[in-house]
Order: structure tokens, then C-alpha cells, then sequence
């Protein structure tokens, strides 16, 4: 069944869920083409926004482009539309990562209309989580939300969560000697007080959370030692949950795939209660990124490490007006 046109404040909706999608570095390195005459809407890289010294295959930008992909399939779903999707439509366009028909009309009852509220809940917590064990009931339901998505969840045992911390201050000492990678953080990254900032990208100081005491959990100090007034520091969780978002292969297709089942976990997890933070610093160097692999399990290809638990919502992060995003042809 065709559902009726789309007109320009529908298509403007689902753009706006689409664009709160986590990006590294809140980026936000898409863009989208409607065409209302064939209902198609198209989803683009935008490679201007692109971090080439940290993400120099563009990896991190294609799981950012996934994340926002699944939230516009959600949105759809929720107005009734069913998305019907095709992954790099065009061998000749690298830049166009997909696109999705929206003529269709979605099954009653579809599960993705559930996670709708959860879009604009979902914020990166950079907070300390409490000690609290996530039960194995909500844990099955994450690992479920990425299979559905073509994507394997994986938690790992203490041994190789101790084993990932050490990989994060490696990375975290390569990034502190590479004027590259340090630049590109500075860049996105913002220590003026919110008064100052207007920016409509990137990362706020109040996003950043505390300073950390010790190393027990992965949590990614943007500063890069700048001042941010009014940080304190505190001690966090001993024992962080981490799990490993991963695919079987590690092209560009997957790297998509893998994006939107990070947001399909996130938001699933967002509606169990939970919050979460991205690990992707020894991911972004090709000399770790393979000891991130949990050896006992199949996994191919870690795409992100994602920590988990409760505690303190994160603080929402600025976005783009959607007139700057998307194109109506």
C-alpha cells in the first residue's frame, strides 16, 4: 500500500530525529536530499566534517551516518511510513550512502515505533555510572537489538575489560603525541562556557562531565589538558560494563550496518533506563584496534566499545538547523 505524499514539515521531522544521532565528536558529517515527486529521501557524507587525521577511512563517519539512518527508519515507522532501504545505491557516488523510499505504509505494531521516545532522551552520559549490575534480561535485549540490525553484542569478562582499559591510555598517550588527532579534538571540542558558546556542532563544556581520578573507566577526556571552568573531578566506577559492538567483515557497508545497531542498542538501552558512553580510542589506531578483539568469541571487527549502566543522564549536545542538512529537489 502507498502512503499519502510527504509534504515539507514531515520530511522536516524526520530529519530533525535523524540528525540526533551521536557522531564522533558530535560532527555531525551528514547530509540529506529529498525528492518529493519519487518520495525518496537520500542520505549523503558530508566529507567537509569529516576528522581525516582520526578517522582517516572515514569509518567513524559512516557508523555516524548509520546511527542517523536508524533514526529516520524509526521516525518513519512511527508516522506509518515503512523506510525501505538500499545501502550505497551508486559504486560510482561513495558519498551516497543510502536511500530510502518512504511511499510505503509500515505494519501496525512495528517493535521500532517503541524506541521513537527514546531519540531525543539519548545523550552521551560522561558521568560516573553506579556500581549497579545490569540485569541479564536487559542485557539479552541489547545483544537482540543489534543481531536484528545484521551486528553482534558482545560483553566481555573482567579480564578482557582490564585488558581494554590499558588499550585506552595507549591510545589516549599516541593522541597527546600527535599534533594531527590533537588539532581535530580542539577543533570540535569547546571549553568556553556555555555563555560563550554558539555553536551548533560539536561538543559543550557541559557535555564533558568530570575530570577523572584514576583509570577505571573508558571515558575519553576531550580536553586535552585546556581548562574548562567549573570542572571538578570524580572517582568512577570500578568495575565499568563494556560491550563490544562488532561485524563480520569491516567494509564500508558494515561500517553502516554497525551505526545503526550502536543506535538501535543505545536506544533500546535509553528505554530500559540505562545510559552509556562511546569508547573509540584504540579503535581509531589500526595497531590496537585488533587486540580490542575478544579472542574467544567470533567476533570479526570491533566497530565501537560501548560502556553502560545507570547513573546521571548525559547533557544534550547542539545540533544543526535542519535547513543546513537537508536539500528538497
Amino acid at each position: 500500500m502507498t502512503a499519502p505524499t510527504l509534504n515539507t514539515s514531515a520530511v522536516t521531522a524526520f530529519i530533525e530525529a535523524a540528525a540526533a544521532a551521536p557522531s564522533l565528536h558530535n560532527a555531525q558529517p551528514w547530509r540529506f536530499r529529498f525528492h518529493p515527486g519519487s518520495g525518496t529521501l537520500q542520505l549523503y557524507a558530508d566529507r567537509e566534517r569529516g576528522l581525516p587525521a582520526t578517522d582517516p577511512d572515514g569509518r567513524s563517519m559512516h557508523l555516524g551516518c548509520g546511527a542517523a539512518l536508524f533514526n529516520l527508519r524509526v521516525t518513519a515507522v512511527a508516522a506509518g511510513r515503512e523506510p525501505t532501504v538500499r545501502l550505497l545505491p551508486d559504486d560510482s557516488d561513495p558519498s551516497l550512502l543510502a536511500e530510502v523510499d518512504l511511499t510505503g505504509t509500515a505494519s501496525p505494531g512495528d517493535p521500532l515505533t517503541l524506541l521513537q521516545p527514546a531519540i531525543h532522551r539519548r545523550h552521551t552520559s560522561r558521568n560516573p555510572f553506579l556500581e549497579d549490575d545490569i540485569p541479564a534480561a536487559v542485557i539479552d535485549e541489547l545483544c537482540g537489538a543489534a543481531d536484528l540490525e545484521g551486528a553482534r553484542l558482545l560483553f566481555p569478562d573482567a579480564w578482557h575489560v582490564q585488558s581494554m582499559l590499558d588499550l585506552v591510555q595507549d591510545a589516549e598517550c599516541r593522541e597527546a603525541c600527535d599534533p594531527g588527532v590533537r588539532g581535530e579534538t580542539a577543533r570540535w571540542v569547546r571549553t568556553e562556557s556555555t555563555s560563550e558558546n554558539t555553536a551548533s556542532d560539536g561538543i559543550p563544556a557541559a557535555a564533558l562531565g568530570p575530570g577523572q581520578w584514576g583509570a577505571s573507566s573508558p571515558v575519553r577526556d576531550l580536553t586535552n589538558g585546556r581548562t574548562v571552568a567549573g570542572r571538578g573531578w570524580a572517582p568512577f566506577e570500578k568495575q565499568p560494563h563494556i560491550a563490544l559492538l562488532g561485524t563480520a567483515q569491516d567494509r564500508p557497508v558494515d561500517w553502516l550496518r554497525a551505526g545503526q545497531a550502536l543506535e538501535r542498542v543505545w536506544l533500546q538501552a535509553t528505554t530500559d533506563g540505562l545510559v552509556a558512553s562511546l569508547t573509540s580510542q584504540p579503535l581509531e589506531w589500526p595497531e590496537l584496534r585488533w587486540a580490542v578483539r575478544d579472542p574467544t568469541t567470533a567476533m570479526g571487527y570491533v566497530q565501537m566499545v560501548i560502556r553502560l549502566g545507570y547513573g546521571p543522564k548525559g547533557q544534550p549536545t547542539p545540533r544543526r538547523p535542519v535547513a543546513e542538512v537537508l536539500d528538497i529537489v
